[in-house]
């Protein structure tokens, strides 16, 4: 499953802070973000080459998104739309609130579960599938604070991993855009430290069996409205367990 650990602070200069953790089955091909589709130039966003689609991305309006299979919804089903689809349809859009009232509109019998993560420098929200046989999508606003979304949902008390790790990330100094501090974030989405009972599969860094693991991280940060285009920070790794490893993303 994937992680997701949203700061929202809408007084603040930066009131959207983001750190997401990519796991997959490792031979899964993909390419680091990028302007990857002729079709959609304001979009940059890391390629799933199986698919076609991104499991996250940000585009030249301030639009950031992310999916995250839920529980037990692992893998590729040919018969079903890529769910990789629903991030790039929310980045067509220069809002997040309009983006996440045209998502309400798909039909769940085309994807297999989802949480979707669509948010801006002003609103963000949880859109979710419990699956094809699901009578809708719903959408809840995600609250002020430090929340964490996970393949188990939002600030879910019967994910281990959110237990363990979302109170140390509501402790920990929050990250400085712009002084370029995200250490103490840097080294938190690295962490392989396993909650008490837990498998493997419950760190925030899964090296874990071969095969599935880890593979990418991002800390992305959204700057408060101002006249011109809306400033984005992205800072990425491919091996977020290595010190010194992240780099920006060029937007």
């Amino acid at each position: 499953m994937c992680t997701l650990v949203i700061n929202r602070r809408p007084d603040h200069r930066w009131p959207l802070l983001i750190a997401a953790n990519r796991d997959e089955n490792t031979n899964r091909a993909w390419k680091a973000p990028d302007r990857h589709w002729p079709d959609r130039p304001e979009v940059v966003a890391g390629m799933d080459q199986l698919a076609g689609g991104t499991w996250l991305g940000v585009n030249d309006h301030g639009v950031i998104s992310a999916v995250l299979n839920r529980k037990n919804s692992l893998g590729y089903d040919p018969r079903l739309r890529s769910r990789g689809e629903l991030v790039l349809d929310a980045l067509d859009h220069s809002d997040a609130l309009d983006a996440t009232h045209a998502l309400l509109d798909l039909e769940p019998a085309a994807y297999r579960s989802f949480n979707l993560f669509v948010a801006d420098n002003r609103d963000a929200w949880w859109i979710r599938s419990t699956g094809p046989d699901a009578p809708k999508v719903d959408a809840f606003e995600i609250p002020e604070g430090i929340s964490m979304l996970t393949s188990m949902g939002l600030n879910n008390s019967k994910s281990l991993r959110t237990n363990h790790y979302l109170p140390i990330f509501r402790e920990a100094p929050a990250p400085e855009p712009d002084k370029g501090e995200w250490a103490t974030w840097e080294r938190l989405m690295g962490a392989e430290e396993v909650p008490t009972g837990a498998g493997p599969e419950e760190a925030m860094f899964i090296r874990g069996d071969p095969g599935f693991g880890t593979t990418s991280s991002s800390l992305i940060a959204a700057e408060a409205p101002y006249q011109g285009k809306p400033r984005v920070i992205w800072r990425f790794s491919a091996k977020p367990d290595i010190e010194n490893s992240f780099h920006m993303i060029d937007l």
